[in-house]
Parts: structure tokens; C-alpha cells; sequence
């Protein structure tokens, strides 16, 4: 076996080996690190070839620790193989250790989207030096543990049919309001009204938002390159709602939900069946409306979230959630426990990823 950097000129091979395994991930796409790279991230792209062909993929994005001089490695969803492999997987470890001490890097961080239930895996991670994180139930992590997602074994009027009747209802009153859903405006013309909607959103409902500029290059790097769609809701020929779509493989993944006005006009529903309705026309089996709380008592105020997404008949699915592969003991102490300012900016960190 032998690892490779993936340049630009490999890009078509990187994303269709992602593209085709069971666990890729739009995170994983050689876009994601030309995205990140905005945000002074540091993509780093391999492979694993065994004979020529192709056995594990790894996307890692790489980001300085202030007053340490040293660096982090995190491959968001990744890697990319079969979990099974594990002769491959220890091979790309090591390879990667090598890496990391050349990069200064003290830890690789990954959260796979493997559920609890594999076991094999999780008792392999451990074997394989990794340490679990226990990221709690709501959103600590970096990606969510806890999801929803809607299998797309049915056709469209199945699908609807099993969903929540208020939701179905939902949807069909969306309609007869005179609600519409456009995917087809172009970038100077739709994205500035979708921000400033989701800038509405975030105020109402107290959550914070990368700025303009990152969306801009999300169009650049994965609208354009079809890896995500951007929805839009209209009434009486004004945008009310927006949400955008990632697409990889046969799975699409909710994301970025925005309402302002018309609200009782329930756009928010009638673009979450869009989304699924376009999944199903690309040929995927699986909808993920991604995350919500562990916690599923009805006081728990991240309750309604669950509520939401169970109604279109999503199903909740636990992953395995973060582990750390640590290169360097000390710095790694530092790094969780002893520096206050490491302390500080691992919490920035931790926000500057979270979706």
C-alpha cells in the first residue's frame, strides 16, 4: 500500500471515490477544503492506493493553535472507506502520524457517521489509540450526534403519505396559499435575500452565522459544481424562506434553514418536501435533516426541533461522536485541560466548524 497527496489535477478522482462509497460525505469533497480554505483552514487531501486502486480517502483540514505554534488536524465525517478495512485503516494512521509530526499537529480529530450500534468499530478506534469525547446530548460537538433521517425506500406520494397528517397538512395549506419554491435564481440575485433572511432567523432565534462572504464561496465551490442547491420560498412575489441542500453520493443533507416574514404561510414546510423531492429525482436512498438533541423530553426546549423532523417520518439515529487521535501527550494536556488560553481558543475552535 502506499498514501498520496491529492492534488487539483487528481480532484475528479478524490470526489468520485467519495462520491461512490457508502460513507461519503459532502464534507469529505475535495470543495469543502477549497471552501475551508477561506476560513484559514489549511485542506490536506490523501489517499490510500493498494496496487493502483483505491482504498481509503481522507480530507483533513488543518488550523493553527495560537501561543502554541502547533497545529490541528480534523477530518470532518471522514475518513472514507470501508470500516471494516482495518489493514488499510492502520496504515493511513500511521501515515498520517508522520504527517502530523512534520505539520506540527498534536491531534487528528474525526467523527465518522457511524451509529452506536457498530460496536466493531467503535471497540477498533479504541485499539487503535483513539480517545472518545463525550460531547453531551444537545450541540457541544462539532457536527451532531444525534440526527434525523428519512429513508427514501418509497416513492414521493408513499412518503407523504406516512408523514404526520398536521405535516401533510402543512405542506398541501403551503400550497394553496400561493406559496412557490425556485431553485433556479442566480447568485448576485437570490443570495443576498436569502442572507439577509437568515440573518433575521439567526437574530430571532439566537444563533450565530458565518458572514456573507462564506456563502458566496459556498456558491462558488458547491452550488456551482452541483454538490449543493439553494431553495427558495415566494409569496406575492417576495422571498419569505430559504434553505440550502448538500448533495454527495446517495444521500442529501438539510442545511441552513432561514424564515422571516409570512411565516404562517408554512414555506418552511413546503421547502423541506421540495429538498425531498429532489433527493428521490436524484436517485438517493437517504434524506438527513441532520441534528437535533439527545435529549427527547417534550420540556427539553430543542424539543419542537425533533417534533419538526419526525413529522416527514424521519428517524432518529445516534452516531458515534468525536474522537481524538493524539500525537502529542503534553501538548494535547495543554490543550484540553491546563493552558487558558488554549482553553479559549479550543472553544473558538470548536465554534468555528460548528454547522
Amino acid at each position: 500500500m502506499r498514501l498520496e497527496t491529492i492534488t487539483d489535477s487528481q480532484r475528479n478522482q478524490f470526489n468520485e471515490y467519495i462520491d461512490k462509497k457508502a460513507h461519503g460525505h459532502v464534507f469529505q469533497l475535495y470543495e469543502w477544503g477549497e471552501l475551508k480554505r477561506h476560513t484559514s483552514w489549511v485542506p490536506i487531501r490523501l489517499m490510500v492506493y493498494d496496487q493502483n486502486q483505491p482504498r481509503a480517502a481522507i480530507s483533513i483540514l488543518q488550523r493553527k493553535i495560537p501561543g502554541l505554534n502547533k497545529n490541528i488536524f480534523y477530518a470532518p465525517r471522514g475518513p472514507v472507506c470501508d470500516y471494516q478495512d482495518y489493514e488499510v485503516m492502520d496504515f493511513l494512521w500511521k501515515e498520517i502520524a508522520k504527517i502530523a509530526k512534520a505539520n506540527h499537529a498534536i491531534l487528528l480529530k474525526i467523527d465518522p457517521a457511524v451509529t452506536v450500534e457498530d460496536r466493531d468499530f467503535t471497540h477498533y478506534l479504541s485499539r487503535a489509540g483513539f480517545n472518545a469525547l463525550d460531547t453531551g446530548k444537545d450541540f457541544s460537538g462539532i457536527q451532531p450526534r444525534f440526527i434525523m433521517q428519512l429513508p427514501l425506500n418509497a416513492d414521493p406520494e408513499d412518503l407523504l403519505a406516512a408523514m404526520a397528517s398536521k405535516t401533510r397538512y402543512n405542506i398541501r395549506y403551503a400550497t394553496r396559499k400561493g406559496v412557490t419554491i425556485h431553485t433556479d435564481g442566480l447568485k448576485d440575485e437570490v443570495l443576498p435575500i436569502f442572507y439577509k433572511i437568515l440573518q433575521a432567523t439567526a437574530e430571532r432565534d439566537h444563533f450565530g452565522i458565518r458572514n456573507q462572504q462564506y456563502f458566496s464561496d459556498m456558491w462558488d465551490h458547491l452550488i456551482e459544481t452541483g454538490y449543493a442547491k439553494l431553495f427558495m420560498a415566494k409569496y406575492d412575489d417576495e422571498y419569505i424562506a430559504g434553505t440550502l441542500a448538500f448533495i454527495c453520493g446517495n444521500r442529501v443533507w438539510y442545511s441552513y434553514g432561514a424564515s422571516d416574514k409570512m411565516r404562517n404561510k408554512q414555506p418552511s414546510y413546503l421547502l423541506q418536501w421540495a429538498m425531498i423531492e429532489w433527493a428521490v429525482d436524484q436517485g438517493c436512498a437517504v434524506y438527513d435533516f441532520r441534528g437535533i438533541s439527545g435529549d427527547l423530553n417534550e420540556d427539553n426546549p430543542l424539543y419542537g426541533l425533533y417534533r419538526f423532523k419526525k413529522g416527514f417520518g424521519a428517524q432518529f439515529t445516534e452516531y458515534i461522536g468525536e474522537y481524538d487521535l493524539v500525537f502529542s501527550p503534553f501538548y494535547y494536556f495543554i490543550w484540553e485541560k491546563a493552558m487558558p488560553v488554549a482553553k479559549k481558543w479550543r472553544s473558538h475552535f470548536l465554534k468555528l466548524l460548528r454547522r
